[in-house]
């Protein structure tokens, strides 16, 4: 007897597991997140991203105050069946709750004597304008 899809699922010891959400055309990899079982499976039913908020300790909508939800458009899991990718679209061009399009917005500079991480994209809206 084979288990259910997300049996094959191996949550950590806390019961997450990292997501990376993944632009679907450009392949730009946006926000790293976590989700729980009851996440993953609200994702699947929905085609919509929802993430297990550590901070909060509750399931997060991604989009449910910014307005910038994510639509998936395929979900893999990993050869240790330890981490999700998300291709997903990602609405209102905005991921990173800085009102940038990606969480992954600072680069390291080595060209100096010391590094110093760089700031590689611009905001695009204001925080305090999508968050109230």
């Amino acid at each position: 007897m084979t288990s259910s899809w997300l049996e094959q699922v191996r949550f950590d010891s806390n019961g997450l597991i990292p997501a990376i959400a993944q632009d679907e055309l450009t392949g730009k990899v946006l926000m790293v997140a976590w989700m729980n079982a009851e996440a993953l499976a609200e994702t699947v039913a929905t085609q919509r991203a929802v993430y297990w908020s550590r901070s909060r300790q509750k399931l997060w909508r991604k989009g449910e105050e910014s307005g910038h939800h994510q639509s998936v458009k395929a979900i893999r899991l990993d050869c240790d069946a330890d981490v999700i990718l998300l291709s997903i679209e990602q609405h209102g061009n905005i991921a990173c709750h800085t009102g940038r399009n990606s969480c992954f917005y600072q680069r390291l500079n080595t060209d100096g004597q010391t590094p110093v991480w760089e700031t590689t994209e611009p905001i695009l809206k204001d925080p305090d304008s999508i968050y109230s």
